[in-house]
């Protein structure tokens, strides 16, 4: 891995762990906890590959295992997160491309589903079965709801950073370039086509430019025919 792709995942791996622990751990939701340590492995992976997803999930599970007040076996959802990191970075086209939100948010949905799965069934093998006063039905639905609600906030962003920090072309193409394509981590938010609302902006003043254009014109020409009318 480069060094500006550690760099960059490590600090997106400890940032994601703080407000995991702080904010999103003390909000006593039902059920799961909306769990941005898998969504931000999750990102990363879709733009690294299985590979380094595999040790990114490892790294961050751990972290995750370590930091308190994890209530678990340790090393438990460090292998979770390396089978998710690496099934996540399976699911990265073959160019790397997005074209719709689909992708993301199925390799979410699916990541979210696994996850607990992975986690509950690795409980069952140890014998650490906390969560049991919960119920699997329970945890996995709403497990999927909060991360598929927080996913668009926190992907397409965490995607773009990654990109940008690779010098990935289509970072530069879905900031303008000379690419007639974008990727949709640019543009999720803006209805999931990889559109960016700059460039509908851009396609809108320039419609607006040509209509006062073609007022002036209509203006002129009836002052014209005015003039020839007086002589």
């Amino acid at each position: 891995m480069r060094f500006n792709r550690i760099l960059l995942s490590a600090t997106l791996v400890v940032v994601a762990l703080v407000v995991q622990v702080t904010i999103l751990g003390r909000l006593q939701l039902p059920g799961a906890v909306p769990d941005l340590i898998l969504l931000t492995v999750v990102a990363l992976s879709l733009v690294y590959g299985p590979t380094s997803g595999a040790l990114l999930g490892f790294g961050a599970g751990l972290l995750a295992d370590l930091a308190p007040p994890a209530d678990h076996a340790a090393g438990r959802y460090a292998l979770v997160l390396c089978v998710i990191g690496y099934a996540a970075g399976l699911a990265r086209p073959d160019n790397g491309r997005f074209r719709s939100a689909w992708g993301p948010m199925l390799t979410v949905l699916a990541a979210a589903v696994g996850s607990i799965l992975l986690y509950v069934g690795v409980g069952t093998l140890v014998g650490d079965i906390a969560e049991r006063h919960v119920g699997l039905v329970g945890l996995l639905f709403t497990a999927v709801l909060y991360d598929l609600l927080l996913a668009p906030f926190t992907v397409p962003f965490i995607m773009a950073l990654a990109r940008r920090a690779e010098n990935d072309p289509m970072a530069v193409e879905a900031n303008g370039g000379p690419s007639q394509g974008a990727d949709v981590s640019s543009g999720w938010l803006a209805g999931g086509t990889g559109l960016r609302i700059g460039g509908r902006r851009g396609g809108l003043r320039l419609s607006a430019a040509r209509g006062r254009a073609n007022r002036a014109g209509r203006i002129k020409g009836i002052k014209g025919v005015k003039s020839v009318k007086k002589l």
